[in-house]
């Protein structure tokens, strides 16, 4: 099969997937997006456990005739977040920039000049074509240079809170937790995901962790609606974009 057989097909595979996109977009035309029904996050498709590196297990201490609680952070119940099913608020709170600035230059000369003079040079001569001469048979100039300049400038802020469950518990104690939000605004749609691992020490008495303590944290802060559409480029443009060359 050949390139443009293969170029083809493509897109008309592509076609077919926006076909039966656009088709669904369509029998929802005027309707506003729907919300995703809750669910348990365990069961959704994909969902893996997470597996981590452990610590080897310490034998539990238990202290004979105290009114102390072994592993409890107060003198009564502890209210926060420890076991699966257990409800915990992240406040989301990301302020991130990022200035790069450089710039590279190279430059190379290089120059060759043979030449062949006495008896065996003047033979030399005699056989190459008239206006030669002995004092530069061969002569070889080369100039090479490139340059390059790359900059970035980036700059994030969000600020946010979102209630997140915990999913499972490692068995050094941290707990695996995830949240998701959704906020329908007339015909848009934001969505705000989070998910990581906790140490149960950085939360605090209100039950409340800032997601700067989250390990492994996927945060995603989107939407999707008639505005996010307009923003977007049409599927044909983008397929292009992807299979063009140039």
């Amino acid at each position: 099969m050949g390139n443009h057989a293969r170029i083809a097909m493509t897109v008309l595979f592509a076609a077919a997937v926006a076909g039966c996109s656009a088709t669904d977009r369509l029998a929802n035309v005027g309707e506003p997006p729907a919300l995703t029904a809750i669910e348990d996050p365990t069961q959704a498709p994909g969902y893996r456990p997470v597996s981590m590196p452990m610590p080897d297990p310490e034998p539990a201490v238990y202290q004979p005739n105290s009114l102390w609680r072994t592993g409890s952070r107060a003198f009564f119940r502890d209210q926060r977040a420890r076991q699966v099913g257990d409800i915990l608020t992240v406040i989301v709170n990301i302020s991130d920039s990022a200035e790069f600035d450089n710039t590279t230059a190279r430059s190379r000369t290089n120059g060759e000049n043979l030449g062949a003079t006495g008896a065996i040079g003047n033979r030399i001569v005699e056989l190459l074509p008239d206006g030669t001469t002995g004092s530069a048979l061969v002569d070889i100039d080369s100039d090479a240079s490139s340059s390059g300049t790359g900059s970035v400038d980036r700059e994030e802020k969000l600020t946010t809170t979102i209630a997140a469950v915990v999913t499972q518990v490692l068995p050094n104690g941290n707990l695996v937790i995830e949240g998701r939000q959704e906020i329908r605004v007339n015909f848009e749609m934001r969505e705000l995901i989070i998910a990581g691992i906790v140490r149960p020490e950085d939360i605090n008495a209100a039950n409340t962790i800032d997601s700067s303590k989250i390990a492994q944290a996927r945060i995603s802060y989107g939407g999707r609606g008639q505005i996010t559409d307009v923003q977007q480029p049409r599927y044909g443009q983008q397929v292009l974009d992807i299979l063009l060359p140039f």
